[in-house]
Protein backbone atom coordinates (compact mmCIF):
# COMPACT_ATOMS: atom_id res chain seq x y z
CA UNK A 1 0.00 0.00 0.00
CA UNK A 2 2.80 2.44 0.95
CA UNK A 3 4.72 1.81 -2.28
CA UNK A 4 1.66 2.04 -4.51
CA UNK A 5 0.51 5.29 -2.95
CA UNK A 6 4.05 6.70 -3.07
CA UNK A 7 4.38 5.93 -6.79
CA UNK A 8 0.98 7.42 -7.59
CA UNK A 9 1.62 10.64 -5.70
CA UNK A 10 5.05 11.16 -7.29
CA UNK A 11 3.55 10.58 -10.75
CA UNK A 12 0.82 13.13 -10.06
CA UNK A 13 3.35 15.77 -8.98
CA UNK A 14 6.13 15.30 -11.50
CA UNK A 15 6.88 18.99 -11.93
CA UNK A 16 7.12 19.70 -8.20
CA UNK A 17 9.25 16.59 -7.67
CA UNK A 18 11.54 17.59 -10.55
CA UNK A 19 11.99 21.13 -9.16
CA UNK A 20 12.96 19.78 -5.73
CA UNK A 21 15.27 17.16 -7.26
CA UNK A 22 17.02 19.69 -9.53
CA UNK A 23 17.62 22.08 -6.65
CA UNK A 24 19.30 19.33 -4.66
CA UNK A 25 21.14 18.14 -7.79
CA UNK A 26 22.77 21.52 -8.40
CA UNK A 27 23.99 21.77 -4.81
CA UNK A 28 25.35 18.20 -4.82
CA UNK A 29 26.99 18.66 -8.24
CA UNK A 30 28.78 21.77 -6.98
CA UNK A 31 30.04 19.90 -3.91
CA UNK A 32 31.39 17.06 -6.10
CA UNK A 33 33.06 19.49 -8.50
CA UNK A 34 34.71 21.55 -5.75
CA UNK A 35 35.92 18.44 -3.90
CA UNK A 36 37.31 16.93 -7.11
CA UNK A 37 39.10 20.13 -8.14
CA UNK A 38 40.53 20.48 -4.62
CA UNK A 39 41.83 16.89 -4.82
CA UNK A 40 43.38 17.73 -8.19
CA UNK A 41 45.05 20.80 -6.67
CA UNK A 42 46.53 18.66 -3.90
CA UNK A 43 47.88 16.17 -6.43
CA UNK A 44 49.32 19.01 -8.51
CA UNK A 45 51.09 20.49 -5.47
CA UNK A 46 52.53 17.07 -4.60
CA UNK A 47 53.88 16.75 -8.14
CA UNK A 48 55.40 20.22 -7.96
CA UNK A 49 57.13 19.45 -4.66
CA UNK A 50 58.50 16.16 -5.94
CA UNK A 51 59.71 17.61 -9.24
CA UNK A 52 61.30 20.76 -7.80
CA UNK A 53 62.77 19.23 -4.67
CA UNK A 54 63.00 15.51 -5.42
CA UNK A 55 61.04 15.05 -2.22
CA UNK A 56 60.21 11.36 -2.43
CA UNK A 57 60.60 11.30 1.34
CA UNK A 58 58.74 12.57 4.39
CA UNK A 59 61.17 15.32 5.37
CA UNK A 60 64.65 16.72 4.80
CA UNK A 61 67.31 17.92 7.24
CA UNK A 62 69.54 20.84 6.24
CA UNK A 63 71.53 23.61 7.90
CA UNK A 64 71.23 27.27 6.97
CA UNK A 65 74.35 28.74 5.41
CA UNK A 66 76.13 31.20 7.69
CA UNK A 67 76.37 34.86 6.67
CA UNK A 68 79.56 35.72 4.73
CA UNK A 69 82.23 37.69 6.51
CA UNK A 70 82.68 41.35 5.67
CA UNK A 71 84.85 41.82 2.61
CA UNK A 72 84.74 38.17 1.58
CA UNK A 73 83.52 37.16 -1.85
CA UNK A 74 81.18 34.20 -2.24
CA UNK A 75 81.11 34.22 -6.01
CA UNK A 76 83.11 31.91 -8.29
CA UNK A 77 86.61 33.02 -9.31
CA UNK A 78 88.52 31.85 -12.36
CA UNK A 79 92.22 32.16 -13.10
CA UNK A 80 93.82 31.63 -16.49
CA UNK A 81 97.49 31.47 -17.41
CA UNK A 82 98.82 34.17 -19.72
CA UNK A 83 100.72 32.61 -22.62
CA UNK A 84 102.56 34.02 -25.57
CA UNK A 85 100.66 31.99 -28.15
CA UNK A 86 98.62 34.08 -30.51
CA UNK A 87 95.54 31.98 -29.79
CA UNK A 88 95.28 29.78 -26.73
CA UNK A 89 92.23 27.75 -25.60
CA UNK A 90 91.44 27.97 -21.91
CA UNK A 91 88.98 25.91 -19.85
CA UNK A 92 88.19 25.89 -16.17
CA UNK A 93 85.52 24.31 -13.94
CA UNK A 94 84.36 25.88 -10.71
CA UNK A 95 82.58 23.39 -8.42
CA UNK A 96 80.76 24.80 -5.39
CA UNK A 97 78.35 23.35 -2.85
CA UNK A 98 74.90 24.85 -3.04
CA UNK A 99 71.89 24.86 -0.81
CA UNK A 100 72.51 24.91 2.91
CA UNK A 101 75.73 24.62 4.86
CA UNK A 102 77.60 21.34 4.51
CA UNK A 103 76.94 18.77 7.23
CA UNK A 104 79.16 15.94 8.44
CA UNK A 105 78.28 12.58 6.91
CA UNK A 106 78.20 11.07 10.40
CA UNK A 107 75.10 13.16 11.05
CA UNK A 108 73.15 10.87 8.71
CA UNK A 109 73.54 7.98 11.16
CA UNK A 110 72.49 10.21 14.06
CA UNK A 111 69.32 11.22 12.24
CA UNK A 112 68.59 7.61 11.30
CA UNK A 113 68.86 6.62 14.99
CA UNK A 114 66.15 9.07 16.10
CA UNK A 115 62.84 7.68 17.31
CA UNK A 116 60.28 7.44 14.53
CA UNK A 117 62.83 7.48 11.69
CA UNK A 118 62.71 4.48 9.35
CA UNK A 119 65.74 5.44 7.27
CA UNK A 120 67.92 8.42 6.36
CA UNK A 121 70.18 9.10 3.37
CA UNK A 122 72.64 11.91 2.73
CA UNK A 123 73.15 13.76 -0.54
CA UNK A 124 75.49 16.52 -1.71
CA UNK A 125 74.26 19.33 -3.96
CA UNK A 126 76.83 21.05 -6.17
CA UNK A 127 76.84 23.70 -8.84
CA UNK A 128 79.37 23.42 -11.65
CA UNK A 129 80.27 26.51 -13.65
CA UNK A 130 82.37 25.77 -16.70
CA UNK A 131 84.16 28.55 -18.55
CA UNK A 132 85.97 27.75 -21.78
CA UNK A 133 87.14 29.78 -24.72
CA UNK A 134 90.28 31.46 -25.96
CA UNK A 135 92.35 34.63 -25.84
CA UNK A 136 93.58 36.08 -29.11
CA UNK A 137 96.77 38.15 -28.96
CA UNK A 138 96.62 41.52 -30.66
CA UNK A 139 99.29 42.92 -32.99
CA UNK A 140 101.03 46.25 -32.60
CA UNK A 141 100.86 48.41 -35.71
CA UNK A 142 102.15 51.92 -36.35
CA UNK A 143 99.45 54.39 -37.29
CA UNK A 144 101.92 56.92 -38.81
CA UNK A 145 103.06 57.26 -42.40
CA UNK A 146 106.24 58.47 -44.05
CA UNK A 147 105.63 62.22 -43.49
CA UNK A 148 108.12 64.45 -41.78
CA UNK A 149 107.46 65.18 -38.22
CA UNK A 150 108.36 68.24 -36.22
CA UNK A 151 111.56 70.03 -35.76
CA UNK A 152 113.42 66.79 -35.47
CA UNK A 153 112.69 66.10 -39.05
CA UNK A 154 111.20 62.67 -38.54
CA UNK A 155 108.11 61.52 -36.69
CA UNK A 156 105.58 58.76 -37.15
CA UNK A 157 102.48 57.86 -35.17
CA UNK A 158 102.36 56.00 -31.92
CA UNK A 159 102.06 52.19 -32.32
CA UNK A 160 98.58 50.80 -31.62
CA UNK A 161 97.46 47.28 -30.77
CA UNK A 162 94.85 46.01 -33.18
CA UNK A 163 92.84 42.81 -33.09
CA UNK A 164 92.92 40.35 -30.23
CA UNK A 165 90.45 39.88 -27.38
CA UNK A 166 88.71 37.07 -25.60
CA UNK A 167 85.80 34.80 -26.48
CA UNK A 168 84.48 32.61 -23.65
CA UNK A 169 81.35 30.54 -23.09
CA UNK A 170 79.92 30.05 -19.59
CA UNK A 171 77.90 26.92 -18.84
CA UNK A 172 76.39 26.28 -15.42
CA UNK A 173 74.61 23.11 -14.34
CA UNK A 174 73.54 21.40 -11.13
CA UNK A 175 75.02 18.17 -9.81
CA UNK A 176 73.91 15.86 -7.02
CA UNK A 177 75.96 13.29 -5.16
CA UNK A 178 73.82 10.19 -4.55
CA UNK A 179 74.18 7.44 -1.97
CA UNK A 180 74.14 4.56 -4.45
CA UNK A 181 73.49 2.01 -1.69
CA UNK A 182 69.99 3.41 -1.04
CA UNK A 183 68.44 5.11 -4.05
CA UNK A 184 64.87 4.79 -2.77
CA UNK A 185 65.49 8.05 -0.91
CA UNK A 186 67.18 11.18 -2.15
CA UNK A 187 67.49 13.02 -5.45
CA UNK A 188 66.95 9.93 -7.64
CA UNK A 189 63.86 8.73 -5.75
CA UNK A 190 61.43 10.46 -8.14
CA UNK A 191 63.40 9.71 -11.31
CA UNK A 192 62.85 6.85 -13.72
CA UNK A 193 65.69 5.44 -15.83
CA UNK A 194 64.44 5.57 -19.43
CA UNK A 195 67.72 4.69 -21.13
CA UNK A 196 70.73 2.71 -19.88
CA UNK A 197 70.83 1.79 -16.21
CA UNK A 198 71.18 3.33 -12.78
CA UNK A 199 74.02 2.97 -10.27
CA UNK A 200 74.81 -0.33 -8.62
CA UNK A 201 75.60 -0.60 -4.91
CA UNK A 202 79.22 -1.41 -5.82
CA UNK A 203 79.75 1.89 -7.67
CA UNK A 204 80.24 3.97 -4.52
CA UNK A 205 83.34 5.67 -5.98
CA UNK A 206 83.06 4.85 -9.68
CA UNK A 207 83.52 7.52 -12.36
CA UNK A 208 80.03 7.05 -13.80
CA UNK A 209 77.07 9.40 -14.10
CA UNK A 210 73.33 9.48 -14.66
CA UNK A 211 72.02 12.60 -16.40
CA UNK A 212 68.52 14.04 -16.69
CA UNK A 213 66.61 13.77 -19.95
CA UNK A 214 66.54 17.52 -20.55
CA UNK A 215 70.29 17.91 -19.93
CA UNK A 216 71.09 14.89 -22.09
CA UNK A 217 69.06 16.39 -24.91
CA UNK A 218 70.87 19.73 -24.61
CA UNK A 219 74.32 18.10 -24.58
CA UNK A 220 73.34 15.27 -26.94
CA UNK A 221 74.41 12.69 -24.37
CA UNK A 222 73.39 9.07 -24.44
CA UNK A 223 74.40 5.96 -22.53
CA UNK A 224 78.12 5.51 -23.18
CA UNK A 225 78.90 9.20 -23.72
CA UNK A 226 81.73 10.77 -21.74
CA UNK A 227 82.39 14.23 -20.32
CA UNK A 228 84.88 15.86 -17.97
CA UNK A 229 84.53 17.80 -14.75
CA UNK A 230 87.69 19.48 -13.44
CA UNK A 231 89.76 17.14 -15.57
CA UNK A 232 88.08 13.93 -14.36
CA UNK A 233 86.40 11.86 -17.07
CA UNK A 234 82.94 10.40 -16.40
CA UNK A 235 80.90 7.91 -18.41
CA UNK A 236 77.14 8.30 -18.77
CA UNK A 237 75.47 5.01 -17.82
CA UNK A 238 71.84 6.13 -17.75
CA UNK A 239 69.31 8.80 -18.72
CA UNK A 240 66.75 9.64 -16.01
CA UNK A 241 63.29 11.15 -16.52
CA UNK A 242 61.36 12.73 -13.62
CA UNK A 243 58.03 11.18 -12.67
CA UNK A 244 56.42 14.57 -13.27
CA UNK A 245 57.43 17.96 -14.64
CA UNK A 246 61.12 18.88 -14.97
CA UNK A 247 64.15 17.88 -12.95
CA UNK A 248 66.14 20.57 -11.16
CA UNK A 249 69.28 18.41 -11.15
CA UNK A 250 71.22 17.83 -14.37
CA UNK A 251 73.91 15.33 -13.38
CA UNK A 252 73.97 12.59 -10.71
CA UNK A 253 77.23 11.10 -9.46
CA UNK A 254 78.11 8.64 -6.69
CA UNK A 255 78.35 10.55 -3.42
CA UNK A 256 82.10 10.01 -2.93
CA UNK A 257 82.86 11.35 -6.41
CA UNK A 258 80.73 14.44 -5.76
CA UNK A 259 82.48 15.00 -2.43
CA UNK A 260 85.84 14.79 -4.15
CA UNK A 261 84.84 17.29 -6.85
CA UNK A 262 83.37 19.73 -4.35
CA UNK A 263 86.28 19.46 -1.92
CA UNK A 264 83.73 18.27 0.65
CA UNK A 265 85.08 14.99 1.94
CA UNK A 266 82.64 13.28 4.31
CA UNK A 267 80.16 16.11 3.82
CA UNK A 268 76.52 16.28 2.71
CA UNK A 269 74.17 19.22 2.22
CA UNK A 270 70.84 17.42 2.61
CA UNK A 271 69.64 14.44 4.65
CA UNK A 272 66.52 12.76 3.30
CA UNK A 273 64.38 11.15 6.00
CA UNK A 274 61.56 8.62 5.89
CA UNK A 275 59.38 8.23 8.97
CA UNK A 276 58.11 4.90 10.27
CA UNK A 277 54.58 6.33 10.35
CA UNK A 278 53.45 9.07 7.99
CA UNK A 279 50.95 10.26 10.62
CA UNK A 280 53.78 11.02 13.04
CA UNK A 281 55.83 13.30 10.77
CA UNK A 282 55.27 16.37 12.94
CA UNK A 283 56.44 14.47 16.03
CA UNK A 284 59.54 13.14 14.26
CA UNK A 285 60.34 16.67 13.07
CA UNK A 286 60.29 17.97 16.65
CA UNK A 287 62.43 15.06 17.84
CA UNK A 288 65.15 15.72 15.25
CA UNK A 289 65.17 19.47 15.88
CA UNK A 290 65.45 19.02 19.65
CA UNK A 291 68.15 16.31 19.55
CA UNK A 292 70.25 17.69 16.70
CA UNK A 293 70.71 21.41 17.23
CA UNK A 294 71.36 23.86 14.42
CA UNK A 295 69.48 21.90 11.78
CA UNK A 296 66.38 22.82 9.81
CA UNK A 297 63.81 20.07 9.27
CA UNK A 298 61.49 20.67 6.33
CA UNK A 299 58.39 18.58 5.65
CA UNK A 300 56.25 18.46 2.54
CA UNK A 301 53.60 20.59 4.28
CA UNK A 302 56.26 23.25 4.97
CA UNK A 303 57.19 23.30 1.29
CA UNK A 304 53.55 23.41 0.21
CA UNK A 305 53.15 26.73 2.03
CA UNK A 306 55.82 28.27 -0.23
CA UNK A 307 54.14 27.35 -3.52
CA UNK A 308 53.17 30.45 -5.48
CA UNK A 309 51.86 31.17 -8.94
CA UNK A 310 48.52 30.34 -10.57
CA UNK A 311 48.47 26.90 -8.89
CA UNK A 312 48.54 28.50 -5.44
CA UNK A 313 45.90 31.07 -6.38
CA UNK A 314 43.57 28.45 -7.82
CA UNK A 315 44.12 26.18 -4.82
CA UNK A 316 43.25 28.96 -2.39
CA UNK A 317 40.10 29.77 -4.35
CA UNK A 318 39.05 26.10 -4.43
CA UNK A 319 39.65 25.51 -0.73
CA UNK A 320 38.20 28.75 0.59
CA UNK A 321 35.77 30.46 -1.78
CA UNK A 322 34.78 27.24 -3.56
CA UNK A 323 33.98 25.26 -0.41
CA UNK A 324 32.07 28.09 1.22
CA UNK A 325 30.16 28.66 -2.01
CA UNK A 326 29.25 24.97 -2.25
CA UNK A 327 28.11 24.96 1.39
CA UNK A 328 25.96 28.05 0.80
CA UNK A 329 24.41 26.62 -2.37
CA UNK A 330 23.79 23.27 -0.68
CA UNK A 331 22.15 24.94 2.32
CA UNK A 332 19.99 27.01 -0.03
CA UNK A 333 19.03 23.85 -1.94
CA UNK A 334 18.02 22.11 1.30
CA UNK A 335 15.98 25.13 2.38
CA UNK A 336 14.21 25.40 -0.99
CA UNK A 337 13.44 21.67 -0.96
CA UNK A 338 12.02 21.95 2.57
CA UNK A 339 9.89 25.00 1.70
CA UNK A 340 8.59 23.41 -1.51
CA UNK A 341 7.72 20.21 0.36
CA UNK A 342 5.96 22.20 3.08
CA UNK A 343 4.09 24.18 0.43
CA UNK A 344 3.04 20.96 -1.30
CA UNK A 345 1.69 19.64 2.01
CA UNK A 346 -0.37 22.83 2.39
CA UNK A 347 -1.95 22.21 -0.99
CA UNK A 348 -2.81 18.63 0.03
CA UNK A 349 -4.88 19.62 3.06
CA UNK A 350 -8.01 17.91 1.77
CA UNK A 351 -6.13 14.75 0.88
CA UNK A 352 -4.47 14.36 4.26
CA UNK A 353 -7.66 15.35 6.09
CA UNK A 354 -9.56 12.62 4.27
CA UNK A 355 -6.84 10.06 5.01
CA UNK A 356 -6.93 10.93 8.70
CA UNK A 357 -10.72 10.74 8.69
CA UNK A 358 -10.43 7.25 7.21
CA UNK A 359 -8.23 6.22 10.13
CA UNK A 360 -4.64 6.99 9.05
CA UNK A 361 -2.61 7.85 12.13
CA UNK A 362 -0.34 10.91 12.08
CA UNK A 363 2.81 8.79 11.94
CA UNK A 364 1.58 7.11 8.74
CA UNK A 365 0.90 10.45 7.09
CA UNK A 366 4.33 11.67 8.20
CA UNK A 367 5.96 8.50 6.84
CA UNK A 368 4.22 9.05 3.50
CA UNK A 369 5.51 12.62 3.18
CA UNK A 370 9.01 11.67 4.30
CA UNK A 371 9.07 8.75 1.87
CA UNK A 372 8.18 11.02 -1.05
CA UNK A 373 10.85 13.52 0.01
CA UNK A 374 13.55 10.87 0.33
CA UNK A 375 12.76 9.59 -3.17
CA UNK A 376 12.99 13.17 -4.46
CA UNK A 377 16.33 13.49 -2.66
CA UNK A 378 17.66 10.28 -4.19
CA UNK A 379 16.58 11.42 -7.64
CA UNK A 380 18.31 14.74 -7.01
CA UNK A 381 21.39 12.88 -5.75
CA UNK A 382 21.53 10.79 -8.90
CA UNK A 383 21.23 13.86 -11.11
CA UNK A 384 23.78 15.72 -8.96
CA UNK A 385 26.29 12.88 -9.19
CA UNK A 386 25.86 12.77 -12.96
CA UNK A 387 26.34 16.54 -13.27
CA UNK A 388 29.31 16.50 -10.88
CA UNK A 389 31.02 13.66 -12.74
CA UNK A 390 30.44 15.47 -16.04
CA UNK A 391 31.99 18.67 -14.66
CA UNK A 392 34.98 16.78 -13.22
CA UNK A 393 35.47 14.96 -16.53
CA UNK A 394 35.34 18.28 -18.39
CA UNK A 395 38.04 19.77 -16.15
CA UNK A 396 40.25 16.69 -16.66
CA UNK A 397 39.64 16.69 -20.43
CA UNK A 398 40.46 20.38 -20.80
CA UNK A 399 43.43 20.03 -18.42
CA UNK A 400 44.04 23.74 -17.81
CA UNK A 401 47.72 24.55 -17.33
CA UNK A 402 48.81 26.01 -14.02
CA UNK A 403 52.24 27.33 -13.10
CA UNK A 404 53.99 27.00 -9.76
CA UNK A 405 57.12 28.35 -8.14
CA UNK A 406 58.58 27.80 -4.72
CA UNK A 407 59.90 30.51 -2.45
CA UNK A 408 62.67 30.25 0.09
CA UNK A 409 62.29 27.97 3.11
CA UNK A 410 65.74 28.57 4.48
CA UNK A 411 67.67 25.91 2.60
CA UNK A 412 66.13 22.98 0.82
CA UNK A 413 67.03 19.88 -1.06
CA UNK A 414 67.85 19.80 -4.68
CA UNK A 415 70.55 22.43 -4.55
CA UNK A 416 70.82 26.15 -4.72
CA UNK A 417 68.37 26.77 -1.95
CA UNK A 418 64.67 27.03 -2.59
CA UNK A 419 64.93 30.71 -3.44
CA UNK A 420 67.46 30.01 -6.19
CA UNK A 421 65.45 27.09 -7.48
CA UNK A 422 62.33 29.23 -7.69
CA UNK A 423 64.23 31.89 -9.60
CA UNK A 424 65.21 29.55 -12.40
CA UNK A 425 62.47 26.90 -12.25
CA UNK A 426 58.85 27.55 -13.08
CA UNK A 427 56.85 24.35 -13.32
CA UNK A 428 53.82 24.08 -15.57
CA UNK A 429 51.42 21.32 -14.64
CA UNK A 430 48.06 20.14 -16.03
CA UNK A 431 45.12 20.21 -13.62
CA UNK A 432 42.88 17.18 -13.24
CA UNK A 433 39.76 16.60 -11.12
CA UNK A 434 39.76 13.03 -9.76
CA UNK A 435 36.49 11.84 -8.19
CA UNK A 436 36.96 9.48 -5.27
CA UNK A 437 34.56 6.92 -3.82
CA UNK A 438 34.43 9.06 -0.68
CA UNK A 439 33.12 11.99 -2.70
CA UNK A 440 30.40 9.83 -4.25
CA UNK A 441 29.44 8.51 -0.81
CA UNK A 442 29.27 12.10 0.45
CA UNK A 443 26.95 13.00 -2.43
CA UNK A 444 24.63 10.09 -1.64
CA UNK A 445 24.60 11.08 2.03
CA UNK A 446 23.75 14.67 1.13
CA UNK A 447 20.93 13.49 -1.13
CA UNK A 448 19.39 11.41 1.65
CA UNK A 449 19.93 14.21 4.17
CA UNK A 450 18.25 16.72 1.88
CA UNK A 451 15.26 14.42 1.43
CA UNK A 452 14.99 13.78 5.16
CA UNK A 453 15.18 17.48 6.01
CA UNK A 454 12.49 18.36 3.48
CA UNK A 455 10.37 15.39 4.55
CA UNK A 456 10.75 16.22 8.24
CA UNK A 457 9.43 19.73 7.72
CA UNK A 458 6.59 18.59 5.48
CA UNK A 459 5.73 15.60 7.69
CA UNK A 460 5.70 17.76 10.81
CA UNK A 461 3.22 20.10 9.18
CA UNK A 462 1.06 17.22 7.92
CA UNK A 463 1.01 15.52 11.32
CA UNK A 464 -0.37 18.66 12.98
CA UNK A 465 -3.47 18.66 10.77
CA UNK A 466 -6.74 17.61 12.40
CA UNK A 467 -9.29 15.94 10.14
CA UNK A 468 -12.11 18.34 11.01
CA UNK A 469 -9.94 21.44 10.46
CA UNK A 470 -8.57 20.04 7.20
CA UNK A 471 -12.05 19.26 5.84
CA UNK A 472 -13.43 22.66 6.91
CA UNK A 473 -10.66 24.44 5.03
CA UNK A 474 -11.90 23.05 1.72
CA UNK A 475 -14.32 25.42 0.02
Amino acid sequence: MFGIYLKRELSRRKKAALVIAMGLALGIALVITVNSVSAGMTQAQDKVLKSLYGLGTDMTVTKARSAPKAGSSQGPRFQFDAKSDSKTSQSSDRVMTQGGQALKSSLVQRVAAQKGVASAVGALSLNVTKVDGSFTQGKAQSSGGGQQGGPGGSGGGQPQVQGGGANFDVNSYSLAGVDVTDQALGPLATMKITSGKTFTSAQTDAKVAVVSTSYAKTKKYKAGSTFKISGTKYTVIGIATPDSSESTTDVYLPLKQAQSLGDAKNKVTTIYVKATDSKQIATVKKTIQSNISGTTVTTSSDLASTVSGSLSTASNLATSVGKWLSIAVLAAAFLVAALLTSSAVSRRVREFGTLKALGWPSRRVTRQVVGESVVNGLIGGGLGIALGLAAAYAVTAISPKLTAQLGSTGGGPGGGGPGQQAAKNTVEIALSAPVSVTTIALAVGLAVAGGLIAGAMGGWRASRMRPADALRSVS
